[in-house]
Formats: structure tokens, C-alpha cells, sequence
């Protein structure tokens, strides 16, 4: 089957890059979770350290099959949790730690890394979730991830009922870290956006990067690995905004993809998490 772009290319066919991001001349390596949960990713399984050593050899191991692209080792820290109780404020998330976010944000700086910052938006608005984590996102090496499936409306509990997010509220946080980016002679910043299946993130094609932020679009489906590769090529190949990532889950997916067969997805994703 023809490539939409050559192998290698992070970029999606037909898109550009205005920015002087991370994405333009790296690959990030994630390592998801939160360090108060062992059931919600790696970032829970390992004291901060020793993730923090696991998640180096794994972007070394990207750098070395795609040396023009150099992997930056990533934290992905859920910031805002969604849980099945509403909360004090009723919106179905808990809040920010900031004990564990300063944490991450120090791990991070110390070891030359990036921190993305997830929120899991239950009832909250896209813009509510991002308000909330503001003030580290003007932080140079801080970017923002967007958690789609737990978005829910009135009457719908996140982890029960599958939610879903309008692409103009996401292109609102865009621009709004745009503004931040503008606002604070910061470095420019990516948006990362999740989502496992279609219909989760509505009205795609309202998305668009900006002259300061990068937008990918992450694919965050697990098990079978066939069923895997196809679900990216129809959900970001197919639907594209500008760059694709791609998630792994070390306990769910069979057989587990390496870093060369991630490699070989079209296009190759920008970012690699890993759950």
C-alpha cells in the first residue's frame, strides 16, 4: 500500500509547521500516568527516579533508530483526574495536586525534559481544565494534553458513559496557549489531543495549529496490534490535523509494538506514549 507521506515523515500529508516547537525537529517519548494511582499508568508503577531512568532508555532507543529526529524523554502527569464521584464542585474530576505537579515540573527541568500536563475533564470545560493548570503552563518546558473520553455531560458519569469534545472548545485552549506563548516570550507549545475511537473528538477539522502551538492528535486505543495500526491510519492519518501520536500499553497491547514497527506507521507519530 502507497505511504501518504515518505518513511519517516512526522508530518501529515499536506500540513505545515509555523512553529518552532519541539515537534519540528524532535519526537517526544511519553511515559503516562500519575504517581498517585498504579493502576493508571506507568508514572505510578516507578518512584520518580527510576522512571525517570526507564523513560531516558526509551527515548534513546527512538534516537537511535531515527537519529534526524532526536526523542526528548516526556512526562505525561495527569493533572486533572476524572472520578466517578461529582466532588465538592460537582464536576466529576479532582483537582490539581500541586505538591505532585511541582514534583514533576522539578523532575522535569533537572533532566532536561519536557512535562505535558493531562487533564481529564469530566463535567469541567475544556477552558476550566486548562485555567486550572495555568500557571505551569508558563512554564518554558510545560505543555498541555487534552483527555477527551471522560468529557461528560449533564446526567453522564466519566468512566461509565463514553464522553466526547467539540473541536471549536478545542481549538479555544489552542488559542488560548497561544496567547500564553505571546504573552510570556515563552518557547512554543504543543496541545496534545487524545482520543481512542470516532466521534470522541467532534468537528476535527475546527482544530487547527497556530503560529506558536503544535497540535497532534494522539491515537489511544489498546489490544490487538493490526487492530491497532488500523485505527491510526483512520483516526489521524485520515482525519488530520498536523502531526499523529501513537499510545502504548505495556500490559494490554498484543503483542506490544517496538520502536521499529512504530516507526513504520504513516505517518510516523511525532509522539509515543507509553501507559
Amino acid at each position: 500500500m502507497k505511504r501518504s507521506v515518505p518513511l519517516g515523515q512526522t508530518l501529515l500529508k499536506d500540513k505545515t509547521d509555523q512553529t518552532n516547537g519541539p515537534l519540528k525537529k524532535n519526537r517526544l517519548v511519553a511515559f503516562y500516568g500519575t504517581p498517585l494511582s498504579e493502576n493508571m499508568g506507568i508514572l505510578g508503577a516507578y518512584p520518580p527516579k527510576e522512571m525517570m531512568a526507564k523513560l531516558k532508555e526509551h527515548a534513546q532507543a527512538y534516537s537511535d533508530l531515527d537519529p534526524e529526529r532526536p526523542a526528548i524523554p516526556t512526562i505525561e502527569l495527569i493533572a486533572t483526574v476524572a472520578q466517578r464521584s461529582p466532588g465538592p464542585d460537582g464536576l466529576y474530576v479532582t483537582p490539581p495536586n500541586d505538591k505532585v505537579i511541582k514534583e514533576y515540573v522539578k523532575l522535569a527541568k533537572e533532566n532536561h525534559a519536557l512535562l505535558l500536563l493531562d487533564v481529564q475533564l469530566g463535567r469541567a470545560s475544556v477552558m476550566q481544565a486548562v485555567k486550572e493548570v495555568e500557571e505551569y503552563l508558563k512554564l518554558p518546558y510545560v505543555h498541555l494534553a487534552i483527555d477527551t473520553e471522560y468529557s461528560v455531560g449533564k446526567g453522564q458519569v466519566p468512566g461509565v458513559d463514553l464522553g466526547h469534545v467539540e473541536g471549536a472548545d478545542i481549538q479555544e485552549a489552542v488559542e488560548y496557549v497561544d496567547q500564553l506563548v505571546t504573552a510570556n516570550n515563552l518557547p512554543d507549545k504543543v496541545v496534545l489531543v487524545h482520543q481512542f475511537g470516532n466521534g470522541i473528538v467532534r468537528n476535527k477539522e475546527k482544530i487547527h495549529p497556530t503560529n506558536h502551538v503544535e497540535v497532534p492528535l494522539n491515537y489511544d486505543g489498546f489490544g490487538d496490534a493490526n487492530i491497532k495500526m488500523s485505527a491510526y491510519g483512520k483516526l489521524v492519518r485520515q482525519q488530520p490535523i498536523q502531526y499523529g501520536g501513537f499510545k502504548l500499553f505495556t500490559k494490554n497491547d498484543k503483542p506490544l509494538l517496538t520502536p521499529k514497527q512504530v516507526l513504520q506507521l504513516d505517518p510516523a507519530p511525532a509522539i509515543v506514549n507509553y501507559q
